[in-house]
């Protein structure tokens, strides 16, 4: 039996949950080692052998170790090909070339000011940190124009990459779930008629909702 795959960090991380939608979705074996952030486990020099810079998520195939998430995904993705969803990552230059585009595009213009709004609006009260309104109005801004390029573009295919769903949209995932359902700011999604069509496709994805459940579940005992 193949060794599973580690994956280290807390679901609740927008960046580890974009790797277990991966992993889930290419029907990969791993196991979750989570860490506490609040108690300084990203910061111990074992950790920092895996990810120097300690940042979660961490992850360890075998010999191979590798950081950042969309990277972790690719390589998910193109290791195991032949399981799960075989298009995940496209099965063509041109698909992938596509796939890596909205990936960038992701990135570059969405994260920016959605992980902005996620950490002001959804984590900063439950930290007791004051929200920065400045913050708040210039990324819902920002946000706003990017996603009216996302409107036009699903007007045009189903998802954003083409007709199939791929790391493209999976990548979306972890930000749109806080801003939909843990904020008052869900509107910039379900009020644009295709972002919303979109929205609602993707994250009924059974990959997802056991992201959600692992989200939502208290995290495991440690020995």
């Amino acid at each position: 039996m193949a060794t599973p795959v580690k994956v280290y960090g807390p679901p609740i991380s927008t960046a580890v949950s974009r790797v277990l939608a991966c992993l889930l979705e290419k029907d990969v074996q791993f196991q979750l080692i989570t860490i506490s952030m609040s108690k300084g486990e990203h910061k111990k020099p074992d950790f920092l052998k895996i990810q120097p810079f300690g940042q979660v998520p961490a992850f360890q195939d075998e010999s191979v170790s590798l950081f950042e998430s969309r990277t972790i995904c690719r390589y998910i993705s193109e290791k195991y090909h032949n399981q799960g969803n075989k298009g995940l990552y496209g099965t063509n230059p041109i698909e992938k070339a596509s796939i890596d585009q909205w990936l960038e595009a992701e990135g570059q213009s969405f994260n920016p000011p959605s992980s902005a709004l996620v950490f002001q609006l959804a984590f900063a009260p439950r930290m007791k940190i004051k929200q920065d309104e400045g913050v708040i109005k210039q990324s819902e801004e920002k946000l706003a124009k990017v996603l009216d390029v996302y409107e036009k573009r699903l007007g045009e295919s189903r998802y954003l990459a083409g007709d199939e769903f791929s790391l493209a949209d999976l990548s979306h995932l972890p930000n749109t779930q806080y801003l939909v359902n843990a904020t008052d700011r869900g509107e910039l999604f379900t009020g644009r008629k295709n972002v919303g069509r979109w929205w609602g496709e993707i994250s009924s994805r059974e990959s997802w909702k056991k992201v959600v459940e692992m989200q939502n579940s208290p995290p495991p005992r440690r020995a």
